[in-house]
């Protein structure tokens, strides 16, 4: 057996060993120098490093290449989902929608850490609006007072969440689960009493460590025999793979590819029947013999008929329904139609698909870099006092690192990119509109005349998938809408995403033949 072959037949992870280990393993293949000994200068590499832990919450999803876009006629002419073939690399996402008792626990957090009295902006702006429910030919106030904090509602999707105050919890989460992580491995005490700009932040750990020395339970051996931190060791590193990567909202790319769940339908390295919903066959009701004829997702199923008739109620929800209730994809994803629409990272544009990279397709991008100088800080300092932007919104919290957009003028060497703003990038820019010739401000996207003719703007945010106020033609993941950032509707929810290092698989052989449906995958499923 060759190298190669020898390679594919065992675990990613021991495979990179025996890469490594064919390159020099403990001794540098450049220098010949030893890794992690004090005595050649201690330069530290970890050589054990066997994979990506799975985050809270996360379900693993292989990327691959599959066509985005419409799979369904065009019945509304929008013309936003051209068919194209992409790829993404491989990633993780929640196994279900964010629920009303994990948003409560966030905001148990931000009134347990900040003095609401002095910050009273940064609970109200992660408040979500329970007023959603209303509306004026209906009685829904039972949903606008119980929905959210009633035990009977404890693990249905949250609503009312914007597109911001989304992103702002998966920050939080990021910092909450590597606090934890920090903790489990003996490295960082319990730190319970966080208080205003003194709490747990990944970013402010990583680089700017010395703000948690206080903190340190048992660090790190440090092998540069130079070292500051002696016998108590040093701070993880990002070097040092402990410590997870953000979490995030899905690409609208990432969400399609995990909501159509095709794995179930490869032979080698062809799908051989692409679904068009997220799960196989066109029908919405179950096929499966003990529960023929249940309903796969909660929708509605047309003018007036949010539940069925009385005695036999078909999806057994007249608006949300409990995560993990309907089965999961071949994914083990819940919820990928129906139920409630989701939040992705994207910003709309009409044609977006034509004007897509290949590989992980994106609009949005605004780059950022740390500002070393905001308000007087210096080099780095954390936030006392909230960042807030222009329009006086909180970009960053006490406790947090400043950030500035980059300048072209620092970039006016690269060719990858120049500016921070790309999320008009080709469309929608200036050049692209009526006004080229004329003198005018560079920002909005002067293509569409943004709040003048159309809603389509660089705030416009894309929404994914189906929910229970919506017809099954939106339970079919190519389908997108979209809506300002900052606004919340009583059927958009959300669930987070994180990147995946390394590896692209996860399995240590690769299966050839799709994975066939576990006998008990339609059974009725409760949240455990």
């Amino acid at each position: 057996m060759n190298k190669l072959k020898f390679i594919r037949s065992i675990s990613p992870a021991l495979a990179g060993l025996f890469l490594f280990s064919s390159c020099g393993g403990d001794k540098s293949n450049a220098t010949g120098w030893s890794y992690n000994d004090s005595d050649n200068g201690g330069f530290s590499v970890n050589t054990d490093y066997d994979g990506q832990e799975t985050g809270p919450g996360l379900v693993f999803v292989e990327g691959g290449t599959f066509t985005m876009g419409r799979v369904e006629q065009d019945v509304y002419q929008d013309w936003d989902n051209i068919p194209r073939k992409v790829s993404v690399q491989s990633f993780y996402i929640d196994e279900n929608e964010i629920t009303n008792t994990d948003y409560r626990e966030y905001l148990y957090w931000i009134r347990r850490v900040f003095d609401i009295d002095y910050y009273p902006e940064i609970l109200r702006t992660a408040l979500p609006d329970t007023l959603v429910w209303r509306t004026q030919l209906a009685y829904n106030e039972m949903y606008v007072e119980n929905y959210f904090r009633h035990p009977a509602y404890n693990f249905y999707p949250v609503v009312g969440v914007s597109w911001i105050q989304a992103m702002k919890f998966c920050s939080w989460r990021t910092d909450r689960v590597n606090e934890n992580i920090l903790i489990r491995e003996g490295i960082f005490n319990e730190f319970p009493d966080q208080s205003d700009a003194d709490h747990f932040n990944t970013e402010v750990y990583l680089y700017k460590s010395g703000e948690y020395a206080q903190q340190n339970k048992k660090g790190l051996k440090d092998n540069n025999p130079n070292s500051a931190y002696g016998d108590e060791g040093r701070p993880v590193r990002i070097e040092d793979g402990i410590l997870l990567p953000k979490y995030r909202l899905p690409t609208e790319a990432e969400w399609e590819y995990a909501a159509y769940g095709n794995a179930g339908s490869r032979v080698y390295n062809r799908v051989t029947d692409a679904n068009k919903f997220t799960w196989n066959g066109g029908s919405s009701r179950n096929s499966d013999k003990k529960n023929r004829g249940d309903m796969l997702a909660n929708f509605k199923r047309g003018k007036g008929d949010f539940m069925g008739t009385g005695g036999w109620l078909n999806d057994q929800a007249a608006t949300t329904m409990q995560v993990k209730f309907y089965p999961p994809n071949d994914y083990g994803l819940y919820d990928m139609a129906g139920n409630v629409a989701e939040w992705v990272l994207d910003v709309y544009r009409p044609l977006s698909l034509e004007d897509m990279t290949g590989l992980n397709p994106f609009r949005g991008n605004e780059f950022q870099t740390w500002d070393q100088d905001y308000q007087g800080l210096g080099a780095l300092e954390v936030l006392q006092e909230p960042q807030y932007a222009s329009d006086s919104s909180i970009v960053r919290l006490p406790g947090e690192l400043p950030v500035r957009d980059v300048t072209e003028e620092e970039n006016l060497n690269r060719r990858n990119y120049k500016k921070s703003d790309y999320r008009d990038f080709i469309d929608g820019d200036k050049q692209s509109s009526q006004y080229y010739d004329t003198e005018t401000e560079e920002g909005e996207a002067l293509m569409y005349d943004y709040s003048q003719t159309t809603l389509v703007g660089n705030t416009t945010r894309v929404y994914k998938g189906g929910s229970w106020k919506d017809n099954a033609y939106w339970l079919s993941p190519g389908t997108r809408r979209f809506l300002e950032e900052d606004q919340s509707t009583d059927f958009i929810g959300f669930r987070c995403a994180m990147d995946r290092v390394g590896f692209q698989n996860q399995d240590e052989d690769r299966e050839k033949r799709g994975s066939k449906p576990k006998k008990d995958k339609f059974k009725r499923y409760r949240y455990n």
